[in-house]
């Protein structure tokens, strides 16, 4: 007989009975609020042409690198879970056999973020009451299939209670997606999605393929990108169509975080040699400091939130990128330094009435030892929620504990979801919202907040902080 699968009202909750009892009335004040979520992956595609998610497979197993991740790890090649998401080739029981395939994987991710999430899809959205396994992978599979057939990402938003999610577009995007959706008056009018303006890729000169997408941009932008004041030119011309577009923010991810200007003729010389596929990657990384701490500059004159997230190894897996592409799993962390890195960029700006910066990283150490005490004191700076390996409860917990201590609750940006997995945008930060309350709780508990303020504050975290730091 198959064993039950269940999502425990209490769950997250502390233990003790009477500080239990304080979270589930804090709580209660949040978990109808509607998700904001202003940084994710979802692409604008599926919302703008409302688009059927398919099959079980495609919705919740071959976009999901944190699900494939761990079955690779445990002997399944990806290529059974149809990655990468842009293959055509998957037949219904290729899709069918991938299902099967995660159901008889399901102990492997006991005690994992992952396992939280999934329950809380398979009970809360598509009422699964079965435990996976071999011998209810098909029986599941068929439930999931019927409810997809009756569902698309529109009435999901409504669902789902998304208010505004923003998506992740390329700097050269003409963001037609995202016209469409704003066409669409009475949809608009309940949901608003916005793009986010990712230019990472395009400060990286060290590339292979940088002067292909430098000339990209000079084509969407209109302006000569041969010199560092042209590409300078096309950036903020670009930013500003974004933000024509409704962008809030933009996006990026570098090996480090340190930004600091060159001179102006050593800017200049670099950015020749650059384009002449000439440059050194000492020299490389330079121009990239430089680049993005000209990012900076523009945030504090376009106003848009600027969010940075460094510390992975993109791709730590070379074979597997070549064969199954990038975003598949094998992005790996490592130790970060903020302190002195952040130092260039917070003298110059970092407490510009203009500018919010928000860091979010992999290196949870940081968050304790340096982003706190930083966020605590420049004006400009805000704490991303952490993310990827460490958005599990235990290190959200981590999390709170370490950086309120130095920074409080207002130098928090609100929950950042990070995914691209659209089914699992409630569960996370419905995860959120009861560690919120929990955390809110135990201060409770020990005297260090009434539980009204602790209310108060749980309503913040969900509403107004984002909506502070996004400019919402």
């Amino acid at each position: 007989m198959a064993q039950e699968l269940t999502l425990h009202d209490d769950r997250l909750f502390p233990p003790d009975a009477a500080v239990r009892a304080i979270a589930q009335r804090i709580y209660a004040e949040t978990r109808n609020l509607p998700i904001i979520s202003p940084h994710g992956h979802v692409p604008p595609v599926w919302i703008a042409d409302d688009q059927s998610f398919d099959n079980p497979t495609r919705l919740l197993l071959t976009p999901d690198h944190y699900i494939n991740r761990l079955l690779h790890a445990n002997g399944v090649d990806l290529s059974t879970l149809g990655v990468p998401v842009s293959r055509t080739d998957m037949t219904a029981e290729d899709n069918r056999n991938a299902w099967r395939t995660f159901c008889k994987h399901w102990p492997v991710y006991n005690g994992t973020a992952m396992r939280y999430w999934m329950t809380d899809q398979l009970v809360g959205v598509f009422g699964v009451t079965q435990r996976p396994s071999e011998e209810t992978a098909d029986e599941i599979y068929d439930t999931f299939q019927g409810w997809i057939d009756n569902h698309r990402p529109r009435a999901l938003m409504d669902q789902f209670n998304i208010s505004f999610i923003a998506t992740t577009d390329d700097p050269a995007d003409d963001l037609a997606h995202h016209d469409k959706i704003a066409a669409d008056a009475e949809f608009s009018a309940r949901h608003r999605v916005a793009p986010t303006f990712r230019p990472d890729k395009y400060l990286e000169p060290a590339r292979a393929d940088w002067n292909e997408l430098v000339d990209r941009l000079s084509e969407v932008s209109g302006e000569d990108t041969s010199t560092l004041a042209g590409y300078t030119a096309a950036m903020e011309k670009r930013r500003a169509y974004f933000k024509s577009k409704g962008a809030i923010s933009t996006d990026h991810s570098h090996a480090d975080l340190l930004s600091e200007y060159l001179d102006a003729a050593t800017a200049e010389r670099l950015y020749g040699k650059a384009r002449r596929g000439e440059i050194n990657a000492e020299e490389a990384t330079a121009l990239r400091r430089h680049l993005m701490m000209d990012q900076v500059r523009m945030a504090t004159e376009d106003g848009l939130t600027l969010t940075l997230h460094p510390a992975v190894l993109r791709d730590h897996d070379p074979q597997t990128a070549a064969e199954y592409g990038s975003d598949v799993g094998c992005d790996i962390p490592y130790a970060l330094e903020v302190t002195r890195a952040m130092r260039p960029m917070l003298n110059a700006f970092g407490n510009h009435p203009n500018l919010k910066l928000v860091i979010f990283t992999l290196d949870e150490d940081t968050f304790s030892r340096e982003i706190a005490p930083l966020a605590g004191f420049y004006r400009s700076l805000y704490i991303g929620v952490p993310w990827w390996f460490i958005d599990a409860p235990e290190s959200i917990m981590r999390f709170k504990q370490s950086v309120t201590e130095m920074a409080g609750f207002s130098r928090i940006s609100g929950m950042i979801d990070d995914t691209r997995a659209f089914c699992s945008i409630p569960a996370r930060h419905d995860m959120m919202r009861r560690c919120d309350a929990a955390h809110l709780a135990n201060l409770v508990a020990v005297h260090r907040l009434d539980e009204d303020e602790a209310i108060e504050q749980a309503i913040k975290l969900v509403v107004d902080n984002p909506k502070k730091v996004f400019n919402l």
